[in-house]
């Protein structure tokens, strides 16, 4: 079996270029003389204005040396290359995968690498250190796209023969938010002999269409889950049904990506003075760009597709995981969670944490929280 090889960041200035000039001779919609806040979809006058920073300000060579700051390798899963970072902390072998999701990449969580592998420069205990994992999902970013659609149950067992077969461990966490709440979960479920544990901050409640309501609080989230699916979920039916209609114009227009994907920052986030409020602008930009320069604005989405061909054969409805499970609850994230009684129907819950702020995107918005409540769930790691 092949070993990983080293990876690094350096993608070539024409690439860049072409990005660069597709913004710049970009076509400006109109926009209803009412539109504010957002009401209407992307805004405008936000998206002129962090166009102009991008094409002037933003840049992306300081970018790739961020990227790079961290060791990356490569290797061929199941005849995909999958790109992934592995940081060795100080917990002797204690380690932990972290996966992301769409419309994120492996930047959401560079920021929280440094908490969790060498905790002794926080105060904490550096016996309680991870060995970090965090790839880029097939199709993602730098990994190489798979030939047609596979969904997280089929990612699951490749993060397993990563950590396994790759890296060596013989048992491990798991972490992941949006699809790599998914995946996660499949890892608990299908690979709980080398999976010691997983925590999610988004939580689906898979058993919800066997059981009636049992309680006043599952039946409200059940009417709350049904009105986010109704108003929120266009993408998401999309991008299931038809993704590579919505594949070619995202992957043609770097305007239209960013539009399509700041959006979503707006409305999963805890930004209620905007997304300058919450996010550095380069860090926006920096996971437009990860796309845009491997041309994985069209691939990403197909998990999409892949997770319904997955949950037609029923897989789904039958599934549950008994190893321990720890949720963190952050106030913003736009999908509701379940009351703890539901998510029991599925998952062994054994931490329950409601976070003081932060939304979706949790990794960028709330890195220190997120942190300690993952490392305060591993300690039994």
């Amino acid at each position: 079996m092949s070993a990983p090889r080293p990876f690094k960041v350096d993608i070539p200035q024409e690439k860049i270029d072409q990005i660069y000039a597709r913004l710049r001779c970009a076509s400006w919609p109109a926009e209803p003389d009412d539109a504010g806040m957002w009401q209407y979809g992307t805004e405008l006058g936000f998206l002129r204005s962090f166009v102009e920073y991008w094409l002037t300000e933003y840049d992306w060579r300081a970018a790739e040396a961020e990227l790079n700051a961290w060791p990356q390798f490569m290797t061929d899963i199941d005849g995909i290359d999958v790109h992934f970072y592995h940081v060795r902390g100080t917990g002797n072998g204690r380690a932990l995968i972290l996966t992301h999701g769409w419309p994120g990449s492996t930047l959401e969580f560079l920021g929280m690498i440094d908490r969790l592998a060498y905790p002794a420069r926080y105060g904490r205990n550096p016996e309680s250190g991870f060995d970090v994992v965090i790839p880029s999902l097939p199709g993602y970013g730098f990994s190489q796209p798979p030939s047609r659609p596979i969904g997280p149950r089929r990612i699951a067992s490749m993060w397993r023969k990563l950590m396994i077969e790759k890296l060596g461990y013989r048992r491990f966490g798991a972490h992941g938010g949006d699809w790599g709440s998914a995946v996660s979960t499949w890892l608990g479920a299908d690979h709980a002999d080398v999976v010691a544990g997983i925590h999610l901050n988004m939580v689906a409640s898979w058993s919800r269409d066997r059981h009636p309501p049992e309680s006043d609080d599952e039946a409200e989230y059940r009417r709350e889950l049904a009105r986010v699916q109704s108003r929120d979920f266009a993408y998401h039916h999309v991008q299931t049904s038809q993704p590579q209609t919505i594949a070619i114009a995202l992957s043609d227009s770097p305007l239209g990506y960013a539009a399509w994907v700041l959006e979503k920052f707006n409305s999963w986030s805890d930004s209620p003075n905007g997304l300058d409020d919450r996010f550095r602008r380069d860090d926006l930009i920096t996971n437009l760009m990860i796309s845009l320069v491997n041309d994985a604005a069209a691939t990403a989405i197909w998990l999409y597709r892949g997770r319904a061909v997955e949950a037609a054969t029923g897989a789904y409805a039958t599934l549950r995981v008994d190893v321990p499970t720890g949720v963190a609850l952050f106030p913003k994230e736009f999908i509701p969670y379940p009351p703890r009684a539901v998510a029991e129907r599925t998952y062994n819950i054994t931490q329950w944490t409601r976070m003081p702020a932060g939304g979706h995107f949790a990794a960028l918005e709330e890195p220190c929280t997120l942190s300690d409540d993952i490392r305060r769930f591993f300690s039994f790691l």
